[in-house]
Parts: C-alpha cells; structure tokens; sequence
C-alpha cells in the first residue's frame, strides 16, 4: 500500500477557504474598513469583532494581529486602485489619467481610515500602480493633455497631497477635494513657462512616503 500523500504548510496555504470561513474574513474586513473610517487606525480589535457579529476567536482564525487586519485592507485598496487606473487605460483619447484622478481620489474619499497606508512603498502592488499611472501620463502627454515636463513622481506626491485635503476637509466639506483635484488638473495642462525646479527622484518619494507613514 502506498503511503498517504503528506500536506505541506504551503499547500495548505493554497486550499481556499471553507465557505463559511470566506464569509467571516469578508465580513471582517467589511467592518474593519467601517471601524476605521469612523474611528481611525487606532480603533480596538474588539470593537471590529463586535460590527462584524463574530466572537474573537473566528478574528484573530482569520487575522492573528491587527496588523494583519490592516494589511489585507491595504491589499483591498491597492488591488482597487490597480483596476481602477487599468480600466481608464481603456480610454486611448489621452483622458485616461484624468479619469484616474477622479475615481482614485473618489475611492480615497470613501475610505479614509486607510489614508495614511495607501502608499506604502513596501508593497509590491504599489509598484504596479505605479506602472499603470506612468502609462496614463505618457498617453495624456502624447495626446497634448498633460504638459510634457510632468513626471510620475509629480503624480504620486499629487495623489499623497490629495489624502492631506481629504483628511483635513472631510468634517466640514467632504467634497472640497473635487475642486482641490480640478485646480491640480489644470495646472497639470500644457502651456506656460517651463518648470524651474527638478522633479522629486524615485528614491526620495519612497523614503518620504515611509517616513510619513510611520
């Protein structure tokens, strides 16, 4: 008789999970993004266990920290971001990027207890990001939409200043960010003097974005 197949850790990792297992991780992520948009990322686990309707046993199953918790938000938000810039690449007119701006920042806007982790430069999916959006801006500048000076680094320190507008607004004038984003896109358009000042370099943007988030 042949001996019974062993199951590695990575082959569980694999297995989906049970239907019911899936339906609480979703519903603790669901209430997780509710606890932090309401209460911020300093809110108890607890409290996110209780919105949820699970006891903390089925949380910490699904999430063995809160730091754990976070990160699968962050992924959500990220792999959002990643189709929203990929579907504005199916507008070839040159729009693409601006329609970008205004469904990243509207989601932004949705989700604010996760403002202060959506660019984290040590995920792999922000490099991503980061790809579709420099596609979008060589497209809008070879349509004659975007000045030719414009670089992608200007475009992530934009979307980082956008989350300052949407935390320091929300309260009183939770849409203020629509005008904040028409007055980038319109200094964004060809014509006048060249830029004086050079572009903020890769490297700098990642340690900025890092430091900020700490």
């Amino acid at each position: 008789m042949s001996p019974a197949p062993t199951t590695t850790k990575k082959a569980k990792a694999r297995r989906p999970l049970r239907r019911d297992a899936a339906e609480n991780r979703d519903r603790l992520l669901a209430a997780a993004a509710e606890v932090f948009d309401t209460q911020g990322l300093d809110a108890s686990v607890t409290e996110i266990a209780r919105v949820a309707g699970v006891g903390m046993g089925t949380l910490y199953r699904r999430f063995p920290t809160k730091a754990a918790l976070v990160e699968a938000l962050v992924h959500e938000v990220l792999d959002a971001t990643v189709t929203l810039a990929q579907e504005a690449s199916q507008h070839t007119d040159g729009t693409g990027l601006e329609r970008f701006l205004e469904a990243s920042c509207a989601y932004q806007a949705e989700h604010p207890g996760l403002l202060a982790r959506l660019w984290t430069t040590d995920h792999a999916m922000v490099k991503t990001a980061r790809r579709l959006i420099a596609a979008l801006l060589a497209e809008a500048q070879d349509h004659g939409r975007i000045r030719r000076d414009i670089t992608n680094t200007d475009l992530t320190i934009a979307l980082f200043g956008i989350r300052g507008v949407l935390e320091a607004t929300r309260p009183e004038a939770p849409d203020a960010w629509r005008r904040h984003l028409e007055l980038l896109i319109a200094g964004l358009r060809p014509g006048g003097d060249a830029l004086q000042h050079p572009p903020v370099s890769q490297a700098r943007i990642d340690k900025l974005l890092t430091l900020a988030d700490k």
